[in-house]
């Protein structure tokens, strides 16, 4: 008689094995790959509050009115893949009633296009790709993955420089638990715009070299930690013109004291970051646990049978 492991036992040891191979392995190798910036985003955010603008028909500043930023971001899916990078295109116009819907960007009052492109890991800038602005920074569109509770450097598009963002505390949006973030920007030339002289208060002059002038005096992010998305965004704005070398405005083109994400732009965010967040708790936790755990049961039932095996007739039985 010889003793021989049945197929079942054999079947058991080998899977138990394999699961508690694969368990380290989510950890290690495929959750660090999920941890990436996607290259397929599509998503639209809009910010809605009141405040004042140049209109250029009147020629004078109109205060009180309703303001929208929308900002829609595609990725440049075929660049990413070649480069290894998140290539992102964002548009981003501010409308007043009579410019909305959006999707026209044509007579916004302001409109803008850009590409970000970032290292897909670390959410570094990544200088390739036809960037536009070349950006410095930490987070602009999104935060890197797992949120730190420290200060961040984050890129402001209107003031083309890193703007300090201080760790404020924990912040909640719609039930759902983020870090914030707040910081602001005094008043810093951006630059010169040709305008008619008596715009700036230079009546004299035909056309002056007027200073371009921008403010913020409310940047407020709620950042979900786990994947870095903004879950709520407000900004206070304010861009004017001074005549040159004045320390005084003269013309107000754009201010509020609030823009803030829309209640509908929230709920977005929240859902997205929830659905993202709960794929990397289960590849970092609940499967390599489960994998870990049913790995152990199934190597130990499997090695007992196969240590027990059974007795086969031999030929000089």
């Amino acid at each position: 008689m010889r003793r021989t492991a049945s197929p079942l036992s054999l079947f058991l040891l080998g899977a138990g094995v394999f699961l508690l191979v694969l368990a380290p392995l989510l950890v290690s190798h495929v959750l660090p790959e999920a941890k990436r910036t996607p290259l397929d985003v599509d998503t639209t955010t809009v910010f809605t509050g009141s405040g004042s603008y140049f209109d250029t028909k009147a020629l004078k500043t109109l205060h009180d009115r309703p303001l929208t930023v929308t900002r829609q971001v595609r990725g440049d899916v075929a660049e990413g893949v070649r480069s290894g990078n998140a290539v992102w295109d964002v548009s981003t116009s501010v409308d007043i009633d009579a410019t909305l819907p959006a999707s026209d960007t044509r007579d916004s009052l302001q409109w803008t296009v850009e590409r970000w492109v970032t290292d897909r890991r670390t959410n570094e800038p990544a200088h390739c790709c036809g960037e536009s602005p070349v950006f410095d920074g930490e987070a602009y569109l999104k935060f890197p993955f797992d949120v730190e509770r420290r200060d961040y450097r984050w890129w402001d598009g209107t003031l083309g420089a890193v703007v300090p963002l201080r760790y404020t505390g924990p912040g909640t949006v719609r039930g759902h638990e983020g870090l914030r973030f707040t910081g602001s920007v005094p008043p810093t030339r951006t630059g010169v715009r040709q305008v008619p002289g008596r715009l700036v208060g230079l009546p004299d002059r035909p056309q002056v070299l007027a200073e371009e002038w921008y403010a913020n005096g409310g940047i407020e992010l709620i950042v979900d930690r786990p994947t870095g998305r903004i879950l709520y965004a407000a900004i206070g704005p304010r861009k004017t013109l001074r005549a040159p070398e004045s320390d005084k405005d003269a013309v107000v083109l754009l201010s509020s004291g609030k823009l803030a994400f829309t209640e509908a732009t929230q709920r977005q965010q929240v859902s997205l970051a929830a659905a993202d967040g709960g794929k990397l708790r289960l590849l970092g936790g609940t499967l390599p646990l489960g994998a870990g755990v049913l790995g152990a049961v199934l190597a130990l039932i499997g090695g007992i049978l196969v240590a027990r095996g059974r007795n086969v007739p031999t030929a000089r039985d």
